[in-house]
């Protein structure tokens, strides 16, 4: 057997070790070991409200961390992504743009300028990430990704183990991406009177391209129904949150880490069609949320939920409403009028610009565009 050379260390994650080698072409190959433990897992790690980089400055090397902290502030305190890749440029993207970091701080002119992102900082920051995510590490490498504490995710790239057509985890990483999740309570206000009626929620659809924002929305729209929204004499409904990609609430030990109301109840990581399904006959919800419907799956337990009398509350990729008639299956979903509000974002000005608010019958409710600002 070839011994094991560079970096080696072992982390216990509640049953198990999770035991790392890194150094040289063989980066951060991760293995778990089952171990017997009366210890469970330490409760959950403090979130620093207001701080952009709570949960992920930990995970950095300390020049990178340095690098990052030095950005100016209009970029750092909206930073989205920053992505390491080895022996590559250290890349950042932030809400209006995207850009290399310099070694000495600040934005490089292009990537020739830029950080080289070595092998032992992305062993760092493998090893960082190890001991901060509690887990179970080998089924979250099969998604490609890992949530950490505070709702961010970590995606990860490497050479995937496969057995019998299924991957089976990930190792060799080649680099990450650290996605840092963004709480913005109250961007929705300025939208929520058009998605209430007589004191109840409506059926409401948000259409999206990427990165536009739709989660931050959705989540605050999940606060808002779970808390209630007094001026407008809505006192709060119970919410049920199938959560299939941690990105919702960001659960961190099952517990979420996002504000999402006092009367929500989260699936974290569980298919949206099973989800949704499970919480329609156990939680007893009066709206139930998903993120990215789609799949036909999907598109059948959204009919039972609706014909069930329990308000949805979803989002789905689409630019527009005619893009979103000629998908598979969701023509007659619009066509049968079962969502009462439609829900256009775009970037017109910025992520997380409403475009349009629509009738389930597609008439014009209210024209943007518009930003809803932070607000209690």
């Amino acid at each position: 057997m070839e011994p094991l050379r560079g970096l080696f260390f072992l982390h216990k994650i509640g049953r198990s070790l999770i035991r790392i080698m890194s150094g040289g072409n063989r980066m951060a190959t991760v293995h778990l070991v089952q171990v017997e433990t009366a210890n469970q897992p330490p409760g959950q790690a403090p979130r620093r409200d207001g701080d952009p980089l709570a949960g992920i400055e930990e995970l950095l090397p300390p020049n990178i961390k340095a690098a990052v902290e030095s950005l100016p502030a209009g970029i750092r305190d909206n930073l989205e992504e920053i992505r390491l890749r080895r022996e590559r440029p250290l890349q950042v993207r932030w809400s209006g743009g995207e850009g290399w970091v310099a070694a000495s701080g600040g934005l490089a002119a292009g990537p020739d300028g830029a950080y080289k992102v070595t092998a032992a900082d992305l062993g760092r920051t493998i090893e960082a990430l190890t001991r901060s995510s509690l887990y179970a590490l080998e089924e979250e490498l099969r998604s490609g990704y890992i949530t950490i504490s505070g709702g961010h995710r970590v995606g990860l790239v490497g050479e995937a183990v496969v057995l019998q057509g299924e991957i089976r985890t990930l190792k060799n990483f080649a680099g990450l991406n650290l996605r840092l999740a963004r709480d913005i309570p109250g961007c929705a206000r300025s939208l929520i009177p058009y998605l209430l009626e007589g004191g109840r929620p409506l059926h409401t659809l948000i259409l999206s391209p990427p990165r536009c924002g739709k989660t931050t929305l959705l989540r605050d729209l999940i606060r808002l129904l779970s808390t209630g929204v007094p001026e407008l004499k809505f006192s709060g409904v119970n919410v049920g949150v199938v959560d299939e990609r941690s990105e919702i609430a960001g659960c961190w030990l099952g517990v979420p880490q996002l504000e999402v109301g006092p009367r929500t109840d989260v699936l974290d990581r569980c298919p949206k069609a099973a989800g949704m399904l499970m919480l329609l006959r156990s939680m007893g919800p009066e709206v139930i949320a998903t993120d990215e419907i789609g799949r036909p799956e999907e598109l059948a337990a959204l009919q039972d939920v609706l014909h069930a009398g329990v308000t949805m509350l979803a989002s789905v990729h689409a630019g527009s409403l005619e893009e979103l008639q000629h998908r598979p299956g969701w023509g007659p979903l619009l066509k049968q009028g079962f969502w009462q509000r439609l829900v256009l974002l775009g970037r017109t000005l910025g992520p997380g610009t409403i475009e349009g608010v629509f009738s389930g019958d597609h008439r014009t409710l209210k024209r943007g565009p518009w930003r809803g600002e932070a607000r209690p």
